[in-house]
């Protein structure tokens, strides 16, 4: 008797762990027929050498213009919920990350996938890591190297603001840029 509470019990459990959200094609929408210009990324060096009279490398200080990693608001991708989904409206932060990064070949970035408290544990690390996929195969799109970009899901471990008002669990539903 006590096997087939168990039993019964565990069924209970895992039929209510099913979600109808299918996972499965990204939509994302291919931006690599248009010409995509550094604007300045290069470094200018008076004789075209890149190297001063005193043999040390000419640095640029203002690389907060340039850099998207130098800016945190410039760093995130928010979602719907239950969503993948890459809104239009960070098309522009996605543009300007693959120009710094096909610009500096050697950077590499992490991309994190993010989800609010909702739902177990395995669905928000899958739904986490399809955020983090997403982006990763937008910039790939836009041109750079999938030799810089990993992508991992954080799921619903590493909130970015705690509370269950809605306010607080859209900030949660991300994919955030890590660079290294």
């Amino acid at each position: 008797m006590k096997k087939f509470v168990l039993a019964v019990s565990v069924a209970a459990v895992l039929s209510a762990c099913g979600s109808s959200v299918k996972l499965d094609n990204v939509p994302v929408e291919d931006k690599s027929g248009q010409a995509v210009n550094a604007g300045g990324m290069a470094a200018q060096a008076g004789d075209g050498s890149g190297v001063s009279k005193s043999a040390v490398a000419s640095v640029e200080l203002d690389k907060s213009k340039q850099d998207p990693a130098l800016s945190a608001a410039q760093r995130t991708v928010y979602f719907d919920y239950d969503s993948f989904v890459i809104r239009a409206e960070f098309q522009s932060i996605l543009e300007s990350h693959a120009r710094y990064l096909k610009a500096d070949k050697s950077r590499k970035v992490n991309l994190e996938g993010h989800t609010d408290e909702r739902g177990g544990r395995e669905y928000n690390l899958a739904l986490g890591q399809k955020r983090a996929d997403a982006v990763r195969k937008a910039l790939s799109l836009l041109g750079v190297a999938e030799s810089q970009m990993e992508s991992v899901s954080f799921g619903k471990e590493k909130p970015a603001v705690t509370g269950n008002t809605e306010a607080a669990l859209e900030k949660n539903r991300r994919a955030e840029f890590s660079y290294r």
